[in-house]
């Protein structure tokens, strides 16, 4: 489980594909490989994958990807140099700072622009597949590439969101290397797909 607060940033520097799915090793900035254990679980992008090997000389952790997750993910599309939010699984007891976030990616939206509002701040747009967008409540929490965010503005006909950025989370995560086009990683607030599984059994 996780919360959604970015703790580091890391840069792909191997992919190998295999035909069950394949690997990625990414060069970790912001901890340390040598406090990674094996069969740990980090959340790259949102997604929870798990720790497989590490190289503490290159501080560098690699993990392997499901046929499924490559399908669900923007994973499929890293290259070598792609930047990647990481963080590690919470800890019992630490302040919930974000939100629940479980590491499993719902969907992914199409960012559609993303454009400074003010002196630091920024806005983003996305686009989600039409059947998803009642997932997302006014005002409520989204998890995009690991990020735990609220969606500020709400778009049900063009199926579009729209959030917020503060500098820190935009200097701190890989938002600001993104372009318009690219995919990013959804998760849904899990309370409410708790509500959305159940109100049908109810009625």
């Amino acid at each position: 489980m996780f919360t959604g607060i970015i703790e580091a940033l890391g840069t792909v520097t191997a992919i190998t594909s295999s035909e069950g799915g394949g690997r990625i090793t990414v060069a970790l900035d912001g901890f340390q490989a040598a406090d990674l254990a094996e069969g740990e679980s980090v959340a790259v992008n949102g997604c929870c994958l798990t720790v497989t090997t590490t190289d503490t000389d290159a501080n560098t952790a690699s993990f392997d990807l499901l046929a499924q997750t490559l399908k669900v993910t923007n994973l499929g599309g890293l290259k070598t140099g792609s930047i990647v939010n990481l963080e590690r699984a919470m800890q019992l007891g630490e302040r919930l700072s974000g939100h629940i976030v479980q590491g499993h990616v719902d969907t992914t939206a199409e960012l559609v622009r993303a454009e400074p509002t003010g002196e630091n701040d920024h806005l983003i747009e996305l686009r989600l597949p039409e059947e998803t967008i009642l997932s997302v409540i006014d005002k409520g929490s989204i998890c995009l590439d690991g990020i735990s965010l609220t969606a500020a503005e709400l778009d049900d006909e063009r199926s579009l969101v729209r959030c917020f950025i503060i500098p820190h989370t935009w200097v701190r995560t890989r938002l600001h290397s993104l372009t318009p086009g690219e995919r990013i990683n959804v998760e849904f607030d899990v309370v409410g797909k708790w509500i959305a599984r159940m109100t049908p059994a109810v009625g």
